[in-house]
């Protein structure tokens, strides 16, 4: 690799910007209406009517003048109003008609009398209380009116936006597409899923669990299986994974013999931006550019692979998606045992979070060592130590951030 291309290592933080201000927003494209949940707008969608489009009723009840309410007036009622009905009958002066939720508000009402508070007499209904104009009416356009701008480009679908997308008639919506993400892992040690392994070999998991990861954010996984350790398998592998929208790799990036995979992607013409950060675990981490394809090279360990993951290629395929939350909100917890860990390198320390008393506290998820990975199914979340401190004391805050899809405890 060229001295040219290989710049310094980097600090956490400032890899992650680095990645983040490479990559861009992926471009449009048109899904059915549930297709769209999780996604991100890519258009302004206005509103093609009023909602609600009609004024209704918000109760079962009876439709009248709130001024023939008083003094226990009995009000003939002349009509009935179902959901979907409509009005054959205006609501005279001394009149009620009843009717149910959702339908439509007749000529004279201003206001609905709900059933439970009315008494029935014969043909008609007197009010139990004291009737306030226009209660229990929903206006035409009180919630969007016609043309009104209701969602912006940039929003992200959930199921309440799917609503009122529904409510304005689109059975299809433009969003940001899914980013193709290839996944190479490297190594002769390597097998597929499916075939037992010898001594001295290990199954091919790390290929699964950023598979799993992409999938679980939006992306789209594309497995291009393993690089053997001679030039030739890594040409063929990279050559293949930059045409995805995002190539992932998983070891082979650090300085032994056989760690090919800068070397043929500075061959494959990949700009390398850095090619170490300064954290633990994950120092021995790449990150370049092949036009507009970012290449993120991840550390062979399992929870490297996993943690490198989570901070640095996770927040840039949210990126590329369009979401604006790209990076998790960290926040503080109180360590219920001490840590310890190298000074001058940021730690990714994985722990198990509790909330008691309003309060979040944090324990050590268990040996932290990176080909541990019963850790990281016992870990909720992840405590970021910063670079300049080498131990913490239990009772002491540190900042935190939710693991992977756990939610907020």
């Amino acid at each position: 690799m060229s001295e040219k291309n290989m710049q310094e290592i980097q600090g956490f933080e400032e890899a992650r910007n680095i990645i983040l201000k490479s990559v861009v927003v992926l471009g449009a494209e048109q899904v059915e209406l549930l297709d769209s949940l999780g996604r991100v707008l890519a258009e302004d969608v206005v509103a093609p009517w009023n909602l609600p489009r009609f004024c209704n009723s918000a109760m079962d009840g009876y439709a009248v003048r709130a001024e023939d309410c008083g003094a226990g007036q009995m009000l003939p009622v002349i009509a009935s109003i179902a959901a979907g009905g409509r009005p054959v009958k205006a609501v005279t002066e001394g009149t009620a008609i009843k009717i149910m939720t959702g339908a439509p508000v007749p000529d004279g009402c201003d206001s609905i009398v709900p059933i439970e508070q009315v008494e029935v007499s014969g043909g008609g209904i007197r009010a139990l209380g004291t009737v306030t104009l226009g209660q229990h009416v929903r206006l035409a356009g009180e919630d969007v009116k016609d043309s009104e701008t209701i969602l912006a480009a940039g929003r992200l679908v959930r199921p309440y936006e799917i609503n009122m997308l529904a409510c304005c008639g689109r059975e299809r919506v433009a969003v940001v597409r899914r980013p193709r993400v290839a996944i190479l892992a490297t190594g002769d040690e390597l097998v597929e899923l499916g075939t037992i392994p010898g001594m001295w070999q290990i199954v091919n998991s790390n290929a699964y669990s950023l598979a799993a990861a992409v999938r679980q954010l939006g992306g789209i996984p594309i497995m291009l299986g393993i690089a053997r350790d001679n030039l030739a398998s890594h040409r063929e592998k990279l050559k293949q994974g930059l045409e995805a929208d995002v190539l992932v790799t998983s070891a082979g990036v650090s300085v032994g013999d056989h760690d090919l995979v800068r070397e043929v992607l500075d061959e494959l013409g990949v700009r390398i931006v850095f090619w170490k950060v300064n954290v633990k675990p994950g120092k021995s981490m790449a990150f370049g550019m092949k036009e507009s394809v970012p290449v993120i090279a991840l550390p062979g360990n399992p929870v490297s692979s996993m943690l490198t993951f989570e901070e640095f290629a996770a927040p840039a395929l949210l990126k590329m998606m369009g979401r604006q939350d790209s990076v998790k909100a960290l926040f503080p917890a109180v360590l219920q045992s001490s840590l310890r860990k190298k000074k001058g390198q940021t730690g990714l320390v994985r722990v198990k979070l509790e909330c008691r008393n309003g309060r979040y506290l944090a324990w050590s998820a268990g040996k932290q060592d990176t080909g541990l990975v019963k850790t990281m199914m016992e870990a909720n979340a992840v405590a970021v130590l910063p670079a300049e401190r080498e131990g913490f004391a239990a009772g002491e805050e540190v900042q935190v951030h939710l693991l992977g899809s756990a939610v907020a405890i």
